[in-house]
């Protein structure tokens, strides 16, 4: 066990599943044994401080605590601590608060050394009785901050009672000097006890230890103790163990029942063990909630179940003669053999026959029943339990219980709660010499299925604690019996031990399979190979999981007895393991242990494997493929070495791997490892498709193509993504002849964009490129066969529309994803075609397609096109042709930039410029509108700042300004149906409004930008989207500012919009306009603002009194007033 980092020198290192290195410190001795006497020296001085007094505890704290593991250490320091504190406690002179810190240090020790040493050293003489009583008496029970004190002292007086003479004796006079009687001693001690076990906290531990040794003495078993059962049992049956405090009372009461010093009372069935087991039984225990209680009800039942039955040892009892280790060693056996005692026929003499009362039959039934708790604390509590009593049966009853605890093993809806009862159960009556030879052909069977139990619950699986306790089973057989009656067992259970100890996926139930078989190698000395073995699998071996799958199990294998064992194990039950890292690492496993069987591999696991691979459950078809391919692999370098690689059925072997990855392909993205399993497709063309050397088999060739062209026609999603992918990965010559074939399927794909099939896109997206790849390039060659002038227009082509695939769904932006691969691919291809033809690209818009997506408002594919853009734009070798205005980008993004693209405070400050360059100018201003009015608060301000930035410092030059008029007529043109642009638009369009960026056109009456602006606008007065015409509402109220004619036209569509059927519309508007009369002062009369004012702010009433309030305004507006159009029904 590791241990922490300490003082002493000895530093920890770090342990768990990566590593396989422990580092132990063991100390010496008590170190600060020096500061220690320091501190509670100086308890006097500092009790009155608090901080300081706290300090104190702390440090006496983290002393105590370096002790956890080695308290022994602290035994020869013990009298003087606890005298060194008891000097003060006892003084009159000390003040309470100095008492109280001097029994919390108490208590710290207690806690690390434990309270049944710790409580011997209490000085418990007749003269401590009284005051110890007194100081006790004078507790509050109900203070929280002195709960150490009352809990010390209960312990205190738990040794003081035990004193050798009767309590009466130090009675003395009864009478007070009032003349009132005084309350004797016994009954004090026993009034003190029962009122602190009905509190909660650790006092009532103490409370318990206190009447199970008070009830003991004599005096008290005579006058007292019928009383207090009588109490006990009253307090149980009134309880309701649904209320919070009736628990605390239960839990109290049962713990004096329970422990064990209360075994010592003379209860016979005769007297009061029947109707204490009846109470319990109407109390129904084993049904509370609560699992303290039911641990409890457990406790005292067997307990119970003990008293009807005479106190002895089975004669008939398993008994091994010599538990030597060197006599194991040693090997001789025959030695070893005549010193066991096995049952003889005359031990049935030995046995008394007596009468076994009803009860116990009820004390079994409840044990049995608390096996199957949900609890382990409970199971724990019940197994022992089994084991005692089940050790003062006769023969025949006990081996009654045996079968009655294996029926839990074998009952169908028993879940893993009863198998780790059973486990634990058989465990200790092995351990007792309960479980006689003669079983253990019923009990192994169990056990070795235990040793790898685990059961599915929902994404994870149950059942570790059952194989943790198998192998406790198998460490107390090792312990409890005689290697020749576990010899027929011994292959069994050592397969059994080591397959948990290397594949299980927990680490401690590796390494208790692992102490396990080290048990048995050293008692049982007939475990093969046993020694060999436990030098690469011993404790800290197995605590690392990759060594085990990968390295031990290589190993242990190397043994014949354990090879085909862990190859089956693998195949049943690792595979299709719910884990994916365990699958993956179980068919790592069965590549390693290929060259130990294969034979086996080849003739019994590969035809396993292959049912598997096209079998219903996923986990099991995605292990078999990977063990599949895992094992071939193997087999082919095994018969690399043997010179029988190739034989007559290759044919039939590539048939049905090929039906293998054809049927794998429609379920590819639900796998883990798409890429491995596409790339097996061409290792095998690579092996089993070429005629010659560099030249397909045209049959094939032919079958293969179109089957994955007709793939990406499929109705199934999965279906199309594995087809695309799988197109992507074929060999060059594979596709050669056939790439006008594949590139127009493409196009097809991508001129009917179906919103359903975005991963599809995705991965067509990015097999264009790596068939571009593997074709080559060459300016006149085919288009068939290579990239040239004649079809790379048409790739292109392709890509650049991806790039603007802005599909959603319920997943959000999931169109991202084509966009992405589009970009990576347009790299890959340009880098390729640059570098063999450069004569062939024509000046097209992928370098501001790029652009607009470094300017949109998702980081990551900001990130990714930023990246893209500049490793295009500084590439030299080779020269990427065509970039529009390069010199120009060169300046503002210069080779030596380091630019963050996914900070917006940095990336927006350099795509922003690109706006004073023509051709950019329309991509970069669509990207920033999305991101200008996004939702992305440091989004928004970055690029906004940025945006405004540049329309700043055009401001005096005409010509740009209205050229960046013109590009935002244009975009708000080209997408008045595109709700993902023109809502952003708006916001943008009434920012710029707002901070008077075309402040410059309003002093030109009618500017034709805003009657062009104006117009487009209108187009929006129709829609239903409430945000749209918020927005819209909005650039209406910034345009007032322009003069002319076209003022008039913006007041009458903001009049109208008064009106409008939507509520918020109208509260909307009214609102704006209510603002822009404050803003704008020359839109009204000033004689009339005031009223203008007052009906905007009241116009909330209905549609007809809202009319009339218009119509007032476009009076006082000079506007003329709407008519209602009248429907005209035909």
């Amino acid at each position: 066990m590791a241990l922490s980092e300490t003082e002493n020198g000895c530093s920890g290192g770090e342990g768990g599943e990566t590593d396989a290195i422990v580092n132990t410190c063991v100390l010496g001795g008590f170190s600060e044994s020096a500061e220690t006497r320091a501190l509670i020296s100086s308890l006097p001085e500092i009790y009155g401080d608090m901080g300081t007094s706290e300090s104190a505890t702390e440090r006496f704290l983290v002393i105590m605590n370096r002790y956890q593991e080695q308290p022994h250490l602290l035994d020869p320091h013990l009298e003087w601590i606890l005298n060194l504190i008891l000097d003060f406690v006892r003084s009159e002179e000390s003040p309470p608060s100095l008492v109280h810190l001097g029994f919390k240090f108490l208590y710290i020790i207690c806690k690390v050394r434990g309270y049944k040493t710790f409580m011997q050293l209490f000085p418990h003489e007749v003269a401590d009785v009284q005051p110890v009583l007194d100081l006790l008496s004078r507790q509050d029970p109900t203070d929280s901050e002195t709960w150490e004190t009352r809990y010390m002292l209960l312990l205190w007086l738990s040794m003081t009672c035990l004193i050798p003479f009767d309590l009466y004796r130090l009675d003395g006079h009864l009478e007070a000097e009032g003349g009132k009687p005084r309350e004797p001693i016994m009954d004090r001690i026993l009034a003190i006890a029962k009122s602190y076990l009905v509190l909660s906290g650790s006092p009532r531990d103490a409370a318990s230890v206190l009447v199970s040794k008070f009830m003991t003495r004599p005096d008290v078993k005579q006058k007292r103790l019928g009383d207090f059962l009588d109490w006990s049992l009253t307090t149980v049956s009134q309880t309701n163990d649904r209320s919070i405090s009736d628990i605390k009372v239960l839990d109290g009461v049962l713990q004096s029942l329970v422990n064990k010093h209360t075994q010592r009372l003379p209860l016979r069935p005769a007297a009061l063990s029947p109707t204490v087991l009846q109470c319990l039984e109407k109390k129904h225990l084993s049904e509370s909630s609560e699992a303290m209680l039911r641990k409890l009800g457990v406790k005292l039942i067997q307990r119970l179940g003990l008293t009807f039955l005479k106190p002895r040892l089975a004669a008939w009892r398993y008994q091994r003669g010599s538990r030597s280790l060197a006599a194991n060693l040693s090997m001789s056996q025959s030695a070893a053999a005549s010193a066991a005692v096995t049952p003889e026929v005359d031990t049935q003499e030995q046995e008394e026959d007596y009468d076994i009362p009803e009860e116990v039959e009820t004390v079994i039934e409840h044990l049995l029943v608390g096996l199957k708790d949900k609890e382990t604390i409970v199971r724990w509590s019940a197994a022992k339990g089994i084991g005692r009593v089940t050790g003062r049966l006769p023969k025949e009853l006990a081996d009654e219980v045996v079968g009655s605890v294996l029926l839990s093993f074998l009952v169908f809806q028993e879940t893993d709660n009863a198998w780790h009862g059973g486990c634990l159960a058989l465990a200790e009556l092995g351990r007792r010499g309960l479980l006689l030879p003669s079983r253990l052909t019923d009990v192994v069977p169990l056990i070795i299925k235990s040793l790898t139990y685990e059961e599915k619950r929902g994404a994870c699986s149950v059942g570790s604690n059952v194989r943790d306790a198998a192998c406790y089973v198998c460490w107390s057989f090792a312990r409890a019996y005689e290697p020749k009656e576990l010899e027929p067992f011994v292959t069994q259970i050592a397969s059994a031990l080591l397959i948990t100890a290397v594949f299980d996926r927990n680490v401690n139930c590796r390494r208790a399979a692992s102490a396990a078989f080290q048990e048995n190698v050293g008692r049982q000395g007939t475990f093969p190979h046993g020694i060999e073995i436990l030098t690469a699998a011993d404790y800290y071996a197995v605590g690392n999981l990759n060594n085990c799958y990968l390295n031990i199990s290589v190993y242990i294998a190397g043994f014949p007895e354990y090879t085909k064992s862990m190859i089956d194990h693998l195949v049943a039950m690792k595979i299709n393991h719910w884990d994916s890292v365990i699958r993956e690492l179980a068919t790592k496993a069965l590549h390693n242990l290929t060259p130990q069987a294969p034979d086996y591999m080849a003739t019994t696991v590969l035809p396993q494997l292959l049912t598997m691979a096209v079998g219903m459950d996923l986990h099991s078809r995605h292990g078999a493929i990977l063990a599949c391919g895992e094992v071939t692999h193997a087999l082919y370098k095994v018969g690399l070495k043997t010179n029988s690689i190739r034989d007559k059925s290759g044919e039939c072997v590539s048939a049905g791997w090929q039906w293998v990855i054809d049927d794998t392909i429609q379920t590819l993205h639900l796998a883990s490892s798409a890429a491995k399993d596409v790339s097996a497709l061409s290792a095998m063309c690579n092996e089993y498709y070429q005629a010659q050397t560099g030249q397909a088999d045209s049959q094939m060739q032919d079958v293969l193509v179109s089957q994955y062209i007709e793939g990406l026609k499929s109705a199934q999603m999965l279906t199309r993504c594995g087809s695309a992918l799988v197109l992507g990965c074929l060999p060059r010559f594979m596709i050669h002849s056939k790439l006008k074939q594949v590139c127009l399927k493409f196009v097809c794909i991508f001129s009917q964009k179906e919103g359903n099939f975005t991963e599809a896109r995705r991965d067509a997206v990015r097999s264009i490129a790596q068939v571009c790849t593997k074709a080559g390039v060459c300016a006149h060659g085919s288009p068939d066969s290579v990239v040239c002038s004649e079809n790379v227009a048409e790739v292109y082509g392709v890509l650049l529309s991806s790039m603007s695939d802005y599909t959603t769904d319920s997943r959000g932006d999931v169109g991202a994803w084509v966009r992405e691969a589009a970009m990576t691919s347009l790299m890959d291809l340009t880098m390729l075609v640059s570098s063999s033809a450069p004569e062939i690209l024509s000046p097209d818009l992928m370098m501001c397609c790029l652009a607009q997506q470094a300017a949109e408002k998702i980081d990551r594919y900001r990130a990714h096109a930023g990246n893209i853009f500049l490793r295009l734009l500084h590439s030299a070798e080779p020269a990427v042709p065509h970039i529009p205005h390069q010199e120009e980008l060169l300046t503002i993004l210069p080779t030596t930039t380091s630019l963050n693209w996914n900070a917006p405070s940095q990336a927006f400050r350099y795509i922003a410029q690109l706006l004073g360059l023509p051709e950019y100018q329309y991509h970069t201003l669509l990207g920033l509108t999305v991101s200008v009015g996004g939702i992305t608060e440091s989004t928004v301000h970055f690029s906004s700042q940025s945006l405004f930035d540049y329309l700043k410092g055009i401001q005096e030059n005409t010509v740009a300004l209205e050229q960046f008029g013109d590009t935002l007529l244009r975009i708000l043109r080209d997408n008045l149906r595109n709700d993902r642009v023109c809502v952003p638009f708006l916001k943008m369009l009434n920012q710029m409004l707002t901070n008077g960026c075309f402040e410059i056109f309003t002093t030109q009456e009618n500017h034709q930008f805003c009657v062009d602006l104006l117009g487009l606008c209108k187009e929006f007065k129709r829609s239903k989207d409430i945000s749209k015409l918020s927005a819209c509402v909005a650039v209406f109220c910034g345009l007032i500012q322009f003069q002319g004619e076209v003022r008039k036209k913006v007041l009458s569509q903001l009049l109208l919009l008064l009106c409008h059927s939507f509520p918020v519309i109208r509260k909307t508007t009214a609102s704006q306009m209510y603002e822009m009369l404050l803003t704008y002062d020359d839109v009204v009369d000033p004689e009339v603002l005031d009223d203008a004012m007052t009906l905007l702010s009241d116009t909330n009433c209905d549609l007809n009194t809202v009319r009339t309030h218009r119509n007032q305004l476009c009076d006082w507006l000079g506007v003329t007033r709407p008519k209602v159009v009248a429907k005209v029904i035909f």
